[in-house]
């Protein structure tokens, strides 16, 4: 018997808005390679995750100049984003969950310029009953806060929550509190965990 789950708990990136890998994007486009891109973006996006990070664009800017590229924030943010797609049939199946009444909530590590971006371009996130973006909460994944803060705000205990995400990491952290939690690898196997914890 499953426990009864009264909440379905996503990360958003790698799930319901799936890119090419931005670091093969730039190395196609600006001919930066792949292990010096994702040097920059780790450590960059450690910090623009956090409140009071500021703006995002200025982290970046010692790097492009650096590599020789001038771009100007909107540019960069445009070439970012551009390549990020909301996935309709993962969303469609959020939806059904939501209809049969279990709450639903995004937590991602996310920064503001892109939070923004996905307000304008992502209508899809009206469904959900509440983001949490760590640039607000000030917990990042994979520290446990991230989720018990959402647990305490909710008033829900670890048992009732469902988890999926793409990283293992975030994944074994979401178990280590008691949450059901699963490692998102395609939509059928998505779909398959859904159907039979009897949420769609």
């Amino acid at each position: 018997m499953k426990n009864m789950i009264k909440v379905a708990i996503f990360d958003l990136n790698g799930i319901f808005i799936q890119s090419p890998k931005l670091s093969d994007r730039f190395q196609e486009k600006f001919g930066v390679s792949t292990e010096e891109f994702l040097v920059a973006l780790k450590e960059i996006m450690a910090k623009v995750r956090k409140p009071d990070a500021g703006d995002a664009f200025n982290y970046w800017k010692l790097y492009l100049e650096k590599w020789g590229l001038r771009l100007t924030k909107e540019d960069f943010f445009n070439f970012w984003f551009s390549g990020e797609n909301e996935v309709l049939e993962l969303i469609d199946l959020a939806k059904q969950i939501k209809n049969k009444g279990i709450k639903i909530f995004i937590l991602s590590n996310n920064f503001v310029e892109r939070a923004d971006y996905y307000k304008q371009n992502f209508p899809f996130l009206e469904i959900f009953n509440k983001i949490y973006y760590s640039w607000q909460t000030g917990f990042v994944k994979p520290d446990p806060m991230a989720f018990k803060n959402l647990l305490l705000e909710n008033s829900l205990k670890p048992e009732e929550c469902i988890y999926f995400d793409n990283s293992e990491e975030n994944i074994k952290a979401a178990n280590s509190l008691g949450i059901e939690a699963f490692l998102f690898k395609d939509t059928e196997g998505f779909k398959k965990i859904l159907i039979e914890y009897q949420l769609i």
